[in-house]
């Protein structure tokens, strides 16, 4: 039970990884606010942790600076502070820079940086008049340090999570906040499936050949990350034996980044 007590929010926790992040710190008996687009789906993946004493569900559109102020104020009213923020929401789209929509652009880099702005920038005030310090975590990607063709936005705006990290990372100490990145690979999530087809066409491939000729190309283990491996990576951080890393991006990759 290292997260006794504690208070998360976990974006685009109603599936995928952050639902198992969400898991995951319920287990080690956090309470947590499950915050999805979906409120059904958010009431849903909550129901499944617990009673109303140990999670709660929320409706937030990250980009919507009126919906995630509401969503943090209801959590302060539910369960009386703010511990940790999982900035986990994100979507992924595929094609060439040449060929990339400009909305599509900006939707990718809304969700990914304006949300991480808007959910950090709420937390933050909860954590600084709570006096009681807090920890950050960005769900970054080896695109926050690497990059990969047809992935421009992407890359872009997980290369700024490490940034915002850093910022947060510095400005929060004073108060007891940390901020860190996680940069996974490959995880086995519908995010990662739904990108096979589109990964496939556009390389001529098959799409039984993507996860292998793609996806792993670069890895030095040759398999998906699971969930779960993530999500006990978060909790680490949130616990006491962590308090010194702020300001960090730590990779989970198989090897991807190690050249």
């Amino acid at each position: 039970m290292r997260l006794k007590d504690k208070v998360a929010i976990v974006t685009g926790a109603a599936s995928g990884i952050g639902k198992e992040i969400a898991k995951s710190f319920a287990r080690e008996g956090a309470r947590v606010v499950i915050a999805d687009l979906n409120q059904k789906a958010a009431d849903a993946a909550a129901a499944e942790l617990g009673d109303a004493r140990k999670a709660l569900g929320v409706v937030m559109d990250v980009t919507n600076e009126e919906q995630v102020e509401a969503g943090v104020a209801r959590t302060v009213e539910q369960f009386g502070k703010i511990d940790v923020l999982v900035s986990n929401a994100g979507i992924q789209i595929v094609a060439p820079l040449d060929q990339f929509k400009f909305a599509d652009w900006k939707k990718l880099l809304s969700i990914h940086l304006d949300g991480a702005f808007l959910t950090t920038r709420a937390v933050l005030q909860r954590m600084y008049k709570q006096g009681s310090g807090g920890s950050i975590i960005y769900m970054g990607s080896v695109h926050s340090k690497e990059a990969s063709v047809l992935k421009a936005p992407y890359v872009t705006a997980k290369h700024g999570l490490i940034g915002l990290a850093k910022v947060v990372a510095k400005e929060g100490a004073k108060h007891g906040v940390r901020a860190n990145v996680i940069c996974p690979g490959f995880v086995r999530t519908p995010l990662v499936d739904k990108q096979i087809a589109d990964q496939a066409k556009i390389n001529g491939i098959p799409e039984s050949e993507v996860i292998e000729k793609i996806m792993l190309d670069r890895a030095a283990i040759k398999r998906l990350i699971e969930p779960a491996e993530v999500a006990e990576l978060m909790a680490y951080l949130c616990t006491p034996p962590a308090a010194l890393i702020t300001g960090s991006s730590i990779t989970i990759d198989g090897g991807w980044t190690a050249h």
